[in-house]
């Protein structure tokens, strides 16, 4: 008798992660966050809801995880490594690639959609807001600080300039026009917002004209 091998646990757990992954995605993409519950992303993902509990103490720590997932999937098929800001020594050229890859995370219906929900829902739910800023957000801004501190230490920036500050000249224009609507988001639009806060909107500076005796 050829005994059969037994089922690799390892592979069933990662299996079920990945559905439980999609599912809470999916779901508060359709339902919004109020409705979304462990119980249906348990039933979406086919498995007890105790295997979700055994991994995660609530709903919005399954979401947070599964962005993390997704935001680090995006990154690996754009050739980057996730949550790393690269260091080539051209500022301009890293900082475009990664905003980059961050337009095609808000351009994916698999992250816009959920994304979108939650971003209503932090505006609504103050402790939500704050969990997921503080989780998920902060920790890539910080990757731009650091870019743009390595960046101040090779004298690419000006030592007086504050990163956390600088770092908003780029994102908080994409944050706000991906949010409203107010206009597409593109390529040539992120690269348009690198070179003007690295190298301004005044026109270049020209000598000043002296007196000449007459």
């Amino acid at each position: 008798m050829v005994k059969k091998p037994s089922p690799d646990a390892a592979r069933r757990s990662e299996k079920s992660r990945r559905a439980i992954y999609a599912a809470a995605l999916a779901l508060v993409g359709e339902v919004g966050y109020p409705k979304t519950t462990v119980e249906g992303i348990a039933a979406r993902a086919g498995v007890g809801k105790q295997t979700i509990y055994r991994w995660w103490s609530s709903k919005a720590d399954v979401l947070l995880e599964a962005f993390l997932d997704l935001s680090a999937q995006a990154a690996r098929e754009a050739g980057q490594e996730p949550y790393v800001i690269p260091d080539t020594g051209d500022l301009a050229a890293d900082l475009k690639a990664v905003l980059r890859i961050t337009v095609d995370q808000l351009l994916d219906p698999r992250f816009e959609v959920p994304s979108r929900a939650l971003a209503a829902e932090g505006v609504v739910n103050e402790p939500l807001g704050r969990e997921f800023v503080a989780k998920l957000l902060e920790p890539q801004l910080q990757l731009y600080v650091d870019r743009l501190r390595a960046a101040q230490d090779a004298g690419d920036v000006r030592a007086g300039v504050d990163p956390r500050i600088a770092l908003e000249l780029f994102v908080s224009p994409l944050a706000q026009r991906w949010l409203q609507r107010t206009g597409p988001i593109s390529y040539d639009y992120t690269d348009t917002l690198v070179e003007y806060a690295l190298h301004g909107i005044a026109p270049p500076a020209t000598p000043k004209r002296t007196k000449t005796g007459r």
